[in-house]
């Protein structure tokens, strides 16, 4: 769509395998998986929206081929020419653990088909066990336990949210699912799945602890798309390796969103995020055009569990201490380094979360100094 917006006439063409027009993922494991939304409501755009915009949109066919020499891709076995190319492949789910490949009622929720897979199994009193701990876990066991599910959470890490929050934020979404009846399990190594008949009925820790199950979702993380990239021979290293302008190793290929690692703050960098998606497709499109400019992100994250909106601004990488600011209903923890903020998530404080991600997109710096002002007020310091 920038390329439209910003002026191109050209022929666009917008790849994708799945059998739908391009739509949002982060609502499956919200409110597509509670049935508040319906299918037509994920759309990023109807159908005629493309057609006015003049962009071809081809689903259900994989890009199989893309020859970075002859400016060429192979697609559902005709060979197509382009003048620029642009990866967008996102991620994928990690491989499923041992023991749960090929059984009945194990679920991931990565695409539409997933979760519409996952609805005939999510029924009240059925016992669910939810592998995983990071956001999707989360969110999940938030709708099943909603839904009158008997819900258990297994976190292999010594925490829930281990790699993308502090302990804080674990332990109070930890005391919130436990408050609705879910069962968190940390530090929690499956060491044998049980079935009968190709279908899922128990786990066992490593403790020995067996656990019965109707069914599961599997939610251990995912890996960037790499796999076309790397056998047309761009340098990928934890994703599509990008400049500030996403632009890859080879001439004439870009790539965007959660597929794409580029530089960061000193460090290569790649964040799954609508912000990102977003953001980078806006800087390549932009570049192809000869607009060049930089990608200089504010990073942020949302999570919506129950009636509780987690709101993360910035990157926690390397943070050495961490300043908790609470009220009666609100928490705002300040991540910092070297006694700078780099991030803040706040939980159901959407006046300071908005009001620090506006002074990260100003370039205002937060010190431990300021946290230890009584007084200390992000709006006031973004007023001036």
């Amino acid at each position: 769509m920038g390329l439209r917006t910003g002026g191109y006439g050209g022929d666009i063409m917008l790849v994708g395998e799945e059998p739908y027009l391009p739509y949002q993922r982060p609502p499956l494991s919200k409110k597509y998986l509670s049935g508040e939304w319906q299918r037509e409501r994920l759309m990023l755009r109807p159908d005629d929206f493309w057609r006015r915009m003049e962009i071809e949109v081809v689903t259900g066919k994989a890009v199989t081929a893309v020859d970075a020499g002859r400016h060429t891709v192979a697609i559902d076995g005709r060979t197509i020419g382009w003048s620029k190319l642009a990866f967008a492949t996102g991620t994928e789910p990690r491989p499923m653990p041992d023991g749960f490949v090929g059984l009945r009622a194990v679920h991931r929720l990565r695409t539409i088909d997933d979760v519409d897979r996952l609805g005939p199994d999510f029924l009240p009193g059925k016992r669910l066990l939810v592998i995983g701990g990071g956001y999707i876990g989360l969110e999940t066991a938030a709708v099943a336990a909603m839904a009158g599910l008997d819900v258990t959470v297994i976190e292999r890490a010594p925490r829930i949210l281990e790699r993308v929050a502090c302990s804080r934020t674990s332990d109070h979404f930890r005391a919130l699912h436990q408050s609705k009846g879910v069962r968190i399990i940390e530090d929690g190594a499956i060491a044998s799945v049980s079935s009968q008949d190709g279908q899922l009925t128990a786990v066992t820790l490593e403790n020995g602890e067996t656990l019965a199950a109707d069914l599961a979702v599997v939610g251990v993380g995912v890996l960037p798309r790499t796999d076309l990239a790397e056998r047309a021979g761009l340098h990928c290293d934890n994703g599509i390796v990008v400049d500030v302008h996403g632009r890859t190793s080879k001439k004439g290929i870009w790539a965007a969103g959660d597929c794409a690692n580029f530089p960061f703050g000193g460090l290569p960098t790649r964040l799954e995020s609508v912000q990102n998606a977003v953001d980078l497709a806006e800087i390549v499109a932009d570049d192809m055009l000869g607009k060049t400019r930089d990608y200089k992100p504010v990073p942020w994250f949302w999570s919506d569990q129950y009636d509780t909106k987690l709101q993360i601004v910035g990157l926690n990488r390397g943070y050495d201490s961490v300043v908790a600011k609470r009220a009666e209903r609100t928490f705002a923890h300040w991540y910092l380094r070297d006694g700078v903020v780099v991030a803040v998530d706040t939980i159901n404080d959407g006046r300071t979360y908005m009001a620090a991600r506006k002074l990260f997109e100003k370039g205002v710096k937060i010190t431990a100094e300021d946290l230890a002002r009584p007084d200390f007020d992000p709006v006031s310091v973004l007023r001036g």
